[in-house]
């Protein structure tokens, strides 16, 4: 299961509600079966794609990009600062009737050399909580991807580092996932969708909690193969060519929370404002070499 609907513009907002609402109640409710999200009807409004061709913190190379539409280039950001020709910041709207909280820009902070999405109780519009979201500008093709989090703490919650891809776009809905509940910060949920279809969850313990430390999450993407990481171990190898998604996508951070969507996130509880914290996020182009020692791919043969 993921993040149900993802980046709604707002044109489609009341039919993407009303959907969300009748998917959410066909969803099996146990969590071990993982149910079924609402499907995302698109991504961020004003967020266009953009050539990732500079960018602070990282150095871009040439190549590895085999799918037509994935001009993004390898980076390392370390978030000395938030660069918002690089990045776009959901602010404003949700993500459907599922979502209790508000995207907004003031959850969205750099400080120390880390990135902070902070979840909090505060009126924004129709929803009585705020959260913190970022996406990247461009589409990225196969290669590593790499993000060292910590995560929020809170049942309800979902700290989430993803790459998507879907309809507003004029593209089939394309997902590869790690996602954090806060009802158990002890494991990670990895999944994958493909042309909308998931149902290929699996969840990996998270050594002395997801939320007490920084954990590196990493995939490597490739045509015919998809590898995910945790700590530089690897956890899960797909090679079924139907769960392995083909078209180029956008790099998300998030934290949001739910309250309707319990058998999967746990129900909701609000504690007091809590913090999802980046220390770093890379990506490299298939076919390059490592960008910075503690890559995955530095650890490869």
């Amino acid at each position: 299961m993921t993040a149900p609907a993802r980046q709604i513009r707002p044109a489609f907002r009341a039919a993407a509600t009303a959907f969300a609402a009748l998917t959410v109640l066909a969803c099996a409710p146990a969590f071990a079966q993982a149910p079924q999200p609402p499907a995302p009807p698109g991504t961020a409004p004003n967020a266009p794609d953009q050539a990732a061709s500079k960018h602070p913190g990282g150095k871009p190379h040439p190549g590895g990009k085999p799918q037509p539409d994935a001009k993004g280039t390898s980076f390392v950001e370390n978030f000395d600062r938030l660069d918002r020709s690089f990045w776009f910041v959901s602010n404003g709207w949700n993500n459907g009737a599922h979502q209790n909280c508000t995207w907004s820009q003031r959850q969205v902070t750099t400080d120390g050399g880390n990135l902070k999405l902070t979840f909090e109780e505060r009126q924004n519009k129709d929803r009585k909580n705020v959260c913190g979201e970022i996406q990247t500008r461009a589409r990225f093709g196969y290669g590593t991807y790499e993000a060292r989090y910590k995560s929020a703490t809170g049942p309800g919650l979902n700290s989430a580092f993803f790459t998507y891809i879907g309809p507003t776009d004029k593209k089939p809905w394309d997902e590869i996932d790690f996602e954090v509940l806060g009802k158990n910060v002890d494991q990670v949920q990895l999944n994958q969708y493909i042309n909308g279809k998931g149902k290929n969850e699996k969840i990996v313990p998270v050594a002395g909690g997801a939320d007490k430390g920084f954990n590196d999450y990493a995939f490597i993407w490739e045509p015919e193969r998809l590898r995910y990481f945790l700590n530089g171990k690897l956890v899960q190898e797909v090679t079924d060519p139907s769960k392995i998604p083909q078209n180029a996508q956008k790099i998300f951070l998030s934290l949001w929370g739910s309250d309707t969507l319990k058998s999967w996130m746990g129900p909701f509880a609000y504690s007091g404002p809590t913090t999802m914290e980046v220390d770093r996020i890379a990506y490299t182009a298939l076919g390059e070499d490592c960008a910075f020692p503690q890559s995955v791919l530095c650890t490869l043969d």
